[in-house]
């Protein structure tokens, strides 16, 4: 079974929870998989203290039991899977930035390798830097020329990330001032200038 990140289970967590409130029957080791260890001890007292409670005071109607506080087993279920989605979804920023600079160390590995194996078969260096941005592609990881090629071939998940990476970049393109936005217009020119400037060359 692939390894779950931090967006993975936020996306489990969060069904999970939809089942538990529409009423769906999921087995204890079920509920008990997606939660940290702290979580799953907290969501065992809360139940314990529940157990306490109706030990103490008994109630005859539905009204009195909600008057006294009681809870079912999977009302604290409920509660347990809401506070480990609030909990998620704090950490999803930093669980993106963590995979992102995941991604940028696997490019630079996947770019470095492909282009001095293509060198040392006495390939071209444009052919090498092809060879070696072809590489970035089949792995689903940006270009370095910054040859846009769409989501073509992407897994769902690649796609995913790619979304939310655009979606982070355009948060921060809207919070900027008038000076920096100014700097990565500039930029943007730079870049596309030296991608028409190599096709000018290359071919």
């Amino acid at each position: 079974m692939p390894k779950l990140d931090g967006t993975h289970i936020l996306g489990r967590l969060t069904e999970r929870l939809e089942e538990l409130r529409t009423g769906k029957e999921v087995a204890k080791r079920e509920i008990e998989a997606l939660l940290t260890d702290l979580q799953v001890a907290a969501m065992n007292a809360a139940w314990d203290e529940q157990q306490a409670m109706r030990k103490k005071k008994r109630a005859r109607t539905k009204e009195e039991e909600a008057v006294l506080g009681w809870k079912t087993k999977r009302d604290i279920h409920i509660a347990a899977y809401e506070q480990a989605v609030a909990a998620a979804n704090d950490g999803v920023l930093e669980e993106l930035e963590r995979l992102q600079m995941e991604a940028t160390i696997r490019q630079m590995r996947i770019y470095h390798k492909t282009l001095d194996e293509a060198l040392k078969e006495g390939k071209d260096k444009r052919v090498a830097e092809n060879l070696a941005n072809n590489a970035l592609t089949r792995a689903g990881l940006r270009r370095l020329d910054c040859e846009l090629l769409g989501t073509q071939g992407l897994s769902k998940r690649d796609r995913e990330v790619r979304d939310l990476e655009d979606a982070i970049q355009q948060k921060s393109e809207s919070e900027m001032d008038d000076y920096e936005r100014e700097q990565l217009e500039l930029l943007r020119e730079h870049e596309k200038a030296v991608i028409e400037n190599r096709k000018r060359r290359g071919g």
